[in-house]
C-alpha cells in the first residue's frame, strides 16, 4: 500500500497517526519534514499547508488526524 506520512518530531498528532495505523496493520513510509528539506517541500506542494501530520493515500492528502478521512482513504 503506497501510504507516505510526514511528520515533525514534537508533533503529538503525527504519534497518534503513526500509532493508528499501526495498530491497524497499515504500512506506510514516514517523512520528518524538519530533517528533510526535499520531502518538506514536497508536503506543501500536496497539501498547501505547512502543517503536520500530511497523510498521502494513494494520492488522496489528508492534513492532520483526521480518523474518518484515512479509513475513508484506506478503503479506496
Amino acid at each position: 500500500m503506497a501510504i507516505t506520512v510526514y511528520t515533525t518530531p514534537n508533533c503529538p498528532w503525527c504519534t497518534k497517526v503513526k500509532k493508528y495505523l499501526r495498530d491497524n496493520r497499515v504500512p506506510f513510509k514516514e517523512y520528518d519534514v524538519a530533517k528533510d528539506q526535499r520531502r518538506a517541500e514536497e508536503m506543501v506542494r500536496k497539501s498547501k499547508q505547512m502543517g503536520t501530520p500530511v497523510i498521502d493515500v494513494h494520492g488522496k492528502v489528508i492534513v492532520g488526524f483526521n480518523q474518518p478521512e484515512i479509513d475513508k482513504a484506506l478503503r479506496r
